[in-house]
This record gives structure tokens, C-alpha cells and sequence, in this order.
């Protein structure tokens, strides 16, 4: 297996670089509304929406006018504080407003009519959920009168995103309609932050009413806590000082909270490994000494192997999710669990919290600090050479690698690797669902929170051209590359036709392999190689259905392709030299390369394969 990355042995480590600077300051409602709106004059709902939505300091919306939804975009046209992007299907709009959510770190906002228009909507709601990204959505709804009479292009979208959203609205009354914006927006962008859906009656928009805009946002019953009970953190803080085998297990809620500076410090002053998990790749960064990398299902060797064999585990910002854990009851079976969350629901669901605490993770972390120096100052630091010799000895082990193809087509590792290497640590890097997402989370090395940005929990195709449109809006100094594969980028590819007409030119890096790679990868695995519907006919052989590069130039691009090796980094930096087009780059990639290191689904951690064939052994106890 060829060796790609290694970290230095703990008596040689380099030090790492310098904390990550903070992101932009927040815009709150308040502070807009204050300067922006103008109380007591006479409009109508559609008038008031557009009115709210500049109130509440939003400056870009995505999305796709309709019947139900037509009279608010009728005034949204004179408005000169927003700008609308029309995209070319809903979802695209959804993913779109995660996107800009994921750059800007404020609430990205996307539009549609109703029926299908709002249903197409209901895959980017739950990505969003699952991966707790800020983001309102606004629906026209038929008129209040035809509610629940199956009238046309009529769905209960308030039913059915339920399930999917942090909350969401109906209105009925043209009234109420800056007070609940002010509401949604409030609820989006505060505790764990999430998805609400604003559902309003076509007849409301239509309707007069008197602009008010609440000075403050009333939500009884809705009361996040942020401030962690000292209680909690001083005894965390106990076992942080104390543990021979800590393990710092760091999750997307880490990047949510802001909270990447305060990490590095808790990271440094407790000497303690660290992971960090799919949704929260750069928030340490990848040439920390002590960052072990990702854990779970396709993480490194020694990122799995430490949580293990931990004998305390504290848990910031995230969830144990199954792709991690893997067999729940074995994940990480000699550890004292803390785990510190924003969401109290998710604090024991999957896992049994010996010390819980609720809060913003930004605050739990900052609290935590003193609570450790005081510790440290009493008791001393403990003694962790033995488990740095041992982690030390897994990297030197199992680095992180791949094996050459044998059918003459390029790694696919190498390609994503090329890219990060060259594009570098400025760049945002988005990814779509399957082994090219694992690839780009293993093989760039991330050195900044907003760095990477994927569809983790709901693991959605098409998630990556149209988050990688938002994300470009959302901070347009930065090369935006849309990291994709054959399967997924046809899902969503239309929204070039929308980067191309706006303006907003992001890079787009096939890694065509001619199949739905992860899929396949499965059922080589476990499948006796029956590949059932999984060859793509889009790169291997004569035919290419459809053509990528001639595709790319329909829609506008400058479509590049390439197929050796040698060629990679050539392609890669002309790619990087165009600024003013869309770029699509196919590249033609091994359909037999997988992803490793694997936890297969439902298995112990402790049945991780390094590689096919291949399983560590890590029996030395300390």
C-alpha cells in the first residue's frame, strides 16, 4: 500500500499552525429592523414578505417563482437590498441556500411555489436537519379558502416536512406575516441551528395589512440553553485531567458553535488525541500534532483504534452517529463518556452520557478551560507518553494510503489529492454523496472551519453543484471547487445553467469512475461482484453518455477532461487559472479503486479493515 500522509512521532512533532480567525459577526434581526423598517404603513402580504426578509438582513434569495408563491415575487422585483437567483429546480434552491448558509455562517433562504414546487424542497429541509444548517424556506400555498380541498398544485407541506424541519408555519392571515419571519429566523439561526418552513396562504399575500415589526421575538416554550452548568464542566474537567487514554471526539457542532479557537486551546492545554468527524473536518486543523484525523466508518486507523481503546471519551458537538460508532455496543467499551451538546435531545439517545452537558459549545468549551488549568495547577499534568507511544506506533502502521490501479485508469486518490495540494487551504471544497466524498474527507488536508462542506447525515446525490453555487455567493473571493461523481453530478447538473446566466463561476471536478462507485464498492464486498444497475456508461469504453465536457460547453463552461496521470496537475492548474466561467474538468478515473480503511455496516469498530484483506491488530493494551 503506498503511504500518503504520516505524522511525525511524538518526540519530533512539528508545531502547529495558528489558530483559525473567527468568521464574519452576525447581522441580528434586531439590529436591521431597527434601521430598515418603517412601522404603520399599509401593504400588502406579498409587500410584507419582502419587507421582512430585508428586515431580517437577508440579501440573496434562491428559488423558483410559481402560481402559489407568484404575488410575492412581483415586489420582490423593486427590492434593492435582495437578490434573487433563479434556479433551475427547488432542490437546487434548498442545497443553494445551504451552501451560502455554510459560507457566511447567517441563514440562507430559498423560495417555491406550492405542490411540487414545495416538495421538491423536502430533500435539501432534511439534509439540512440532519446536518443542523441554518436555512428558512418560504412556500406560497394555495388560498386559505381552498386549503384541504385538493385544489390545484395544492400539498400539505407543513404535514410533510414535519419530520424533516426544526419547525415550520402556516399563515393564513396577512398580519401575522413579519412576526412569524421575524419567529423563523430566530429559530433557524439560534440553539442547534436547523431548517423552518414558512407556509403562506396565497390569499394572505394578496391581503392588506399594516406593517409591525416585532422589536423582540417571543417564542414561549422556546428557550435554548447556551450557559453549561458549572457542576458538569468542573467534573469533566476532572476526568480531562486525570484520563490516561483521553480522546477528543469533536462533531459538526463544533464548526455550528464557532467554536474552532477555543477547541485548539482545549486541544493544546489538555494534551489529549483528537478526531474530528465527517461534519467537522478544518475546525482543527489536519497538521495539529495531536489531530488523528476522521473516525468512523471510513476513518483513519488511528482515529478509530484511539477511541477504542479510550479511557475517557469527551463527546463536543456531536451525535454518535452509526457511521462512527458502528456497533453501539462496542464503540469505545473501556470510556468514560462526557458529552457536551447544544441539542439535549441528542445527549444519551444513542449512547449513555456519564457527564452530560448542555450548551453552546463555544461557552462549554470556554468554561472548561479554567476548570482544566485549575486542575492542572493542583494535581499536575498527567502522564501520556505511554499513549502517545502507542497512537504514535498506529500512525507509523497504518498511514493513510492507496493502492496503484491495475487497469490502467487514474487513482481517483490522487486526483482529489492533486486538487487540495494545489488549490490549497483557501479554497472551499464541496462534496457529494459516495467514495469521492471519502476521498476528498481522507486525501485534502483541511486547515480551516468552511473548508469542507458535504451532505453527511442524509448522505444526498446532487447535494454538490448547487451547494457549491450557494457557497460561491455566500463568499465570492473564494475558489469554490464542487468535488463530484458521475452518478451524483447528473442529479444536479442543471444548476450550471444557473452559475453560467449569474455570474458565478465554480469548478466542478468529476471523478468519473463510470458507476455508482459506493454502491458498487459493496457489491464487490458483499455481493460475490454481481454488479446489479450500477455501470453509469459515462467514462470506460467507446461510448459516453452523457459526454461531460460537451455537456459542460451547453451549459456555458469551459468543459476539460482528463485521463493520465501525467496530465493531472496540468489540467488541475488551468482549471484554477479561468475566474470568469463555470469550469467542468471530467476526470477519468479507476472503477475498481475503493475506499479505505472500512468498518463494514453493523460490525464492531474493532473489525475495521485497513485494506482489503487486511485487518490491524491492536491487542497492546497500556
Amino acid at each position: 500500500m503506498a503511504q500518503d500522509q504520516q505524522t511525525a512521532p511524538a518526540a519530533n512533532r512539528p508545531q502547529a499552525t495558528a489558530p483559525p480567525t473567527p468568521g464574519p459577526a452576525r447581522v441580528t434581526p434586531a439590529d436591521v429592523a431597527r434601521s430598515a423598517v418603517t412601522h404603520g404603513e399599509t401593504m400588502t402580504g406579498a409587500q410584507a414578505i419582502v419587507r421582512s426578509l430585508e428586515a431580517v438582513g437577508t440579501t440573496v434569495v434562491f428559488g423558483i417563482p410559481g402560481g402559489a408563491i407568484l404575488p410575492t415575487y412581483d415586489p420582490l422585483m423593486d427590492s434593492t437590498r435582495l437578490r434573487h437567483i433563479l434556479m433551475r429546480h427547488e432542490q437546487g434552491a434548498g442545497h443553494a441556500a445551504e451552501g451560502y448558509a455554510y459560507t457566511t455562517g447567517d441563514v440562507g433562504v430559498c423560495m417555491a411555489t406550492s405542490g411540487p414546487g414545495a416538495t421538491n424542497l423536502v430533500t435539501a429541509l432534511a439534509d439540512a436537519n440532519m446536518d443542523s444548517v441554518p436555512v428558512v424556506a418560504i412556500t406560497g400555498q394555495v388560498g386559505a379558502p381552498l386549503i384541504g380541498t385538493d385544489a390545484f398544485q395544492e400539498a400539505d407541506i407543513v404535514g410533510i416536512t414535519l419530520p424533516v424541519t426544526k419547525h415550520n408555519f402556516l399563515v393564513t392571515d396577512a398580519q401575522d406575516i413579519p412576526r412569524t419571519i421575524a419567529q423563523a429566523f430566530h429559530i433557524a439561526r439560534t440553539g442547534r441551528p436547523g431548517p423552518v418552513l414558512v407556509d403562506i396562504a396565497k390569499s394572505a399575500q394578496q391581503g392588506s395589512m399594516t406593517f409591525s415589526w416585532p422589536q423582540q421575538v417571543e417564542l414561549p416554550g422556546y428557550h435554548p440553553v447556551t450557559k453549561p452548568h458549572a457542576k458538569q464542566v468542573r467534573e469533566a474537567a476532572r476526568l480531562l485531567a486525570t484520563a490516561r487514554r483521553p480522546v477528543l471526539y469533536v462533531g459538526g457542532g463544533a464548526v455550528r458553535a464557532g467554536a474552532a479557537a477555543e477547541l485548539r486551546r482545549l486541544v493544546d492545554e489538555s494534551g489529549a488525541a483528537v478526531v474530528t468527524t465527517l461534519m467537522a473536518r478544518g475546525v482543527l486543523p489536519d497538521d495539529h500534532p495531536q489531530h488523528l484525523g476522521m473516525p468512523g466508518m471510513h476513518g483513519t486507523v488511528p482515529a478509530v483504534a484511539a477511541l477504542q481503546k479510550a479511557d475517557l471519551v469527551v463527546a463536543l458537538g456531536t451525535r454518535f452517529d452509526d457511521r462512527v460508532t458502528g456497533k453501539i455496543s462496542s464503540f469505545a467499551p473501556h470510556a468514560t463518556v462526557v458529552h457536551a451538546d447544544i441539542d439535549p435531545a441528542e445527549i444519551g439517545k444513542n449512547r449513555r452520557a456519564d457527564v452530560p452537558i448542555v450548551g453552546d459549545l463555544k461557552e462549554v468549551i470556554a468554561d472548561l478551560l479554567p476548570e482544566l488549568a485549575r486542575e492542572h495547577a493542583q494535581h499536575g499534568k498527567p502522564d501520556l507518553a505511554a499513549w502517545w507511544r502507542q497512537i504514535d506506533d498506529w500512525r507509523e502502521t497504518f498511514p493513510l494510503g492507496y493502492s496503484p490501479t491495475e487497469d490502467g485508469h487514474m487513482a481517483p486518490q490522487l486526483v482529489i489529492q492533486r486538487l487540495g495540494e494545489i488549490a490549497g487551504p483557501e479554497a472551499v471544497y464541496v462534496a457529494g454523496v459516495g467514495q469521492h466524498q471519502m476521498w476528498a474527507a481522507q486525501f485534502i488536508r483541511y486547515q480551516r472551519p468552511g473548508q469542507w462542506i458535504n451532505s453527511g447525515g442524509l448522505g444526498t446525490m446532487g447535494f454538490a453543484v448547487p451547494a457549491a453555487l450557494g457557497a460561491k455567493v455566500g463568499d465570492p473571493d473564494r475558489v469554490v471547487w464542487a468535488i463530484d461523481g458521475d452518478g451524483c453530478f447528473q442529479m444536479t447538473n442543471q444548476e450550471l445553467a444557473t452559475c453560467t446566466i449569474n455570474d458565478i463561476p465554480i469548478k466542478v471536478a468529476i471523478i468519473n469512475n463510470s458507476s455508482l462507485g459506493m454502491v458498487r464498492q459493496w457489491q464487490t464486498l458483499f455481493y460475490e461482484a454481481r454488479y446489479s444497475n450500477t455501470d453509469l456508461h459515462t467514462g470506460h469504453g467507446t461510448a459516453r453518455v452523457p459526454d461531460f465536457v460537451k455537456l459542460a460547453e451547453a451549459y456555458g463552461c469551459v468543459g476539460l477532461r482528463c485521463e493520465k496521470e501525467d496530465e493531472v496537475d496540468d489540467t488541475i492548474r488551468r482549471a484554477m487559472e479561468i475566474d470568469d466561467q463555470p469550469v467542468v474538468v471530467d476526470f477519468t478515473v479507476s472503477r475498481d479503486a475503493m475506499v479505505w480503511p472500512m468498518v463494514p455496516a453493523g460490525v464492531s469498530n474493532d473489525e475495521i479493515q485497513y485494506a482489503r484483506g487486511i485487518s490491524p491488530a491492536w491487542d497492546r493494551e497500556e
